[in-house]
């Protein structure tokens, strides 16, 4: 079926990929276009997205993504997107705990940088302790054994208000949002008879709404709500805290670059608002395959049904974790190195086993049903050009990327185990199971 401006279009997912299509989509006039979202307001809770903010990066070990994330860092100093880029630079680092693997991701990174024509020019290298306090003064530590490289070209984006700002902006240009439990939560997709189209959605509340094309943009959720995504996508979750700093420790450090020891996590200046210094660890992740009834499938617990775990996990991340965040705040920042994290939670993305992007028709559906997932941990930063990826899904019936189409089996993406082996990941992959019994292990033994 060939689509124009007039198509009745739902988005169901109002985080950083549902509204950028949507903007892109009425930025090409169509005018008749839904998102649901299970959240009464955006940024939802359970967005990746509802975060301080993310990377804006072009550095990749592959020109392509290279390509995009160039055009993203344009795109993002422009228009409605200038408001939430900051420019910071992107400090890149090899600690002086680094393992061999880790050792070789930063060699490629740093010649990938240094011989790409676009950025090269934005590079300084650094190799000693002492060069890398010459670009950043505030970091205090030993940065024992530690070198890298500065590219001023990188920065931040700010994320949760970009889904804010973007999704007001959207409501004033026609956009029509049906938010909440009931009335934006869509429990199912409606199909046609013969089951092969996606005729509309239904939502909590029991109301059918038509449609002619529908996109999932559920993230980490989407298997949920198309069970055959879990096949080769799957629900995995990172650890993210923050540090409060008073008003004067936020002044100290405004303006550093982002510090990224890959080895070990980064984190970013700190939010002038809340005063909070967001930090992450890097590491392979956490799944959640047991606590779901659909086979071989890892999704959130809020999605999976397990409310117990949903809460199990609530505010808390794993020791490990802490334990490797505190070890680069040690090296970096020693005067935070022993402050309570605070706003700690476990951020939920769509993973798949070769960090690439799913942008297709979902097949047997007769091009009435779009999925957009897969964003592995690296898919926000291109959240000001994605939705154009989306209308050219659209217009031109198929997805010229053959990287970004419907994958056709479970390949190497069933089970939990692949997560470590991802190239620029570090450590094994774990379940979320494993985090609850940390947990309780640990609040039995503090009141015993």
């Amino acid at each position: 079926m060939a689509y124009d401006t007039s198509t009745r279009i739902a988005i169901v997912g109002g985080g950083c990929w549902g509204l950028s299509t949507a903007y892109h989509l009425e930025k090409a006039g169509y005018t008749d276009i839904t998102v649901f979202d299970r959240s009464s307001e955006l940024p939802s809770p359970q967005s990746a997205a509802n975060d301080l903010n993310k990377i804006v990066r072009a550095q990749y070990a592959d020109d392509f993504y290279t390509g995009l994330g160039l055009e993203a860092i344009a795109e993002w100093k422009q228009g409605d997107w200038a408001p939430y880029f900051h420019q910071t630079g992107h400090l890149v680092m090899l600690s002086g705990y680094a393992g061999e693997k880790a050792q070789g991701i930063f060699e490629d990174a740093a010649i990938c940088s240094q011989t790409n024509a676009s950025l090269s020019p934005h590079i300084s290298e650094l190799d000693s302790p002492e060069e890398i306090r010459q670009c950043c003064w505030q970091l205090t530590g030993d940065l024992a054994h530690f070198r890298g490289y500065l590219n001023r070209s990188e920065g931040y984006a700010s994320s949760a208000d970009a889904v804010k700002g973007i999704s007001a902006k959207l409501a004033k240009r026609g956009i029509r949002f049906v938010l909440g439990p009931d009335k934006g939560l869509v429990k199912n997709l409606v199909y046609a008879g013969d089951g092969r189209r996606c005729t509309g959605v239904r939502t909590r509340d029991g109301t059918t709404h038509s449609f002619e094309l529908v996109v999932c943009a559920l993230g980490a959720y989407g298997a949920s709500l198309v069970p055959k995504l879990g096949q080769f996508c799957v629900a995995r979750c990172w650890s993210v805290a923050h540090v409060q700093l008073t008003v004067e420790e936020c002044t100290i450090l405004r303006g550093i670059p982002i510090v990224n020891a890959i080895d070990l996590g980064f984190f970013f200046e700190p939010d002038p608002e809340t005063c909070l210094l967001k930090i992450t660890p890097l590491g392979a992740g956490y799944s959640n395959f047991s606590g779901t009834t659909q086979t071989n499938t890892s999704l959130p617990p809020l999605a999976s049904g397990d409310i117990g775990q949903n809460k199990a996990l609530s505010g808390y991340i794993p020791e490990a974790d802490e334990a490797q965040m505190r070890r680069l705040l040690h090296q970096t920042l020693p005067w935070l190195a022993d402050r309570p994290f605070v706003h700690k939670k476990m951020c939920w993305f769509s993973d798949t086993v070769d960090s690439e992007y799913c942008i297709d028709f979902v097949p047997n559906t007769d091009r009435s049903l779009v999925v957009l997932s897969g964003d592995s941990g690296h898919g926000f930063k291109m959240m000001c050009i994605f939705g154009k990826w989306v209308r050219e899904l659209l217009e031109s019936g198929r997805q010229k990327h053959a990287r970004w189409t419907w994958r056709k089996g479970p390949g190497d993406s069933q089970g939990a185990d692949w997560g470590g082996n991802v190239s620029w990941r570090f450590g094994e992959a774990s379940e979320t199971g494993d985090i609850v019994k940390e947990r309780e292990a640990r609040t039995a033994k503090s009141s015993s």
